[in-house]
């Protein structure tokens, strides 16, 4: 078995979600024919910035490994950067140390990384929100890492943008989080996890 771990903020688990999925529990279900020998792991803690991501995936992620790593293959690591160092007025310099730092631990204990990046939160400042998106690509860009778009398809999206008044401005609802699905399907996904690419 092969481990993928989904590690970021409450869009990771799916909050406000009415069908209780998010995006992630969507992308697993149609994932899982394709790769049965996957096993996933969502670990979210809402509200975090990319410091308190980086201080502790790692050690929760080794512990979901555990005895049961059969050396079968490598494992892979998502990280879905949240909206919160925008929220909580983290500088970019320290956004990119924070970064910096996951990615690199990522590749020292031989994980495939993936990052995906902020979707445009309606609460959040529109301008603010796309230099961050940025930033987050440009640090998967340096480190060779695969990135997922969110915020660029997504902020003049109508569907996206009904959704998001109807949640409150601050989660997606169903349609949203399907939306977000779907960008990650259509990314490099599958073939970031050696599978055979999807329609």
């Amino acid at each position: 078995m092969r481990n993928v771990f989904f590690v970021g903020d409450e869009l990771v688990a799916g909050h406000g979600d009415p069908k209780a999925l998010g995006w992630a529990g969507r992308v697993v279900a149609r994932t899982l024919p394709v790769g049965p020998d996957l096993r996933f792991h969502t670990l979210a803690v809402p509200g975090e910035t990319t410091g308190e991501l980086a201080s502790r995936w790692d050690d929760e992620a080794l512990r979901r490994r555990g005895a049961e790593d059969d050396g079968s293959g490598p494992d892979y690591v998502l990280f879905a950067i949240g909206r919160h160092d925008v929220s909580r007025g983290v500088s970019p310099t320290m956004t990119r140390l924070h970064l910096a730092n996951t990615l690199d631990r990522a590749s020292a204990l031989g994980m495939n990384a993936m990052v995906v990046g902020p979707p445009p939160i309606a609460v959040e400042d529109r301008r603010a929100l796309a230099e961050y998106a940025a930033l987050c690509e440009e640090a998967a860009a340096r480190r060779d890492v695969p990135y997922v778009d969110m915020y660029g398809p997504l902020v003049r999206h109508d569907q996206w943008a009904t959704d998001m008044d109807t949640g409150g401005g601050a989660l997606p609802l169903q349609a949203g989080y399907g939306l977000m699905a779907w960008l990650v399907l259509h990314s490099q996904w599958h073939s970031w996890l050696g599978l055979p690419e999807q329609d």
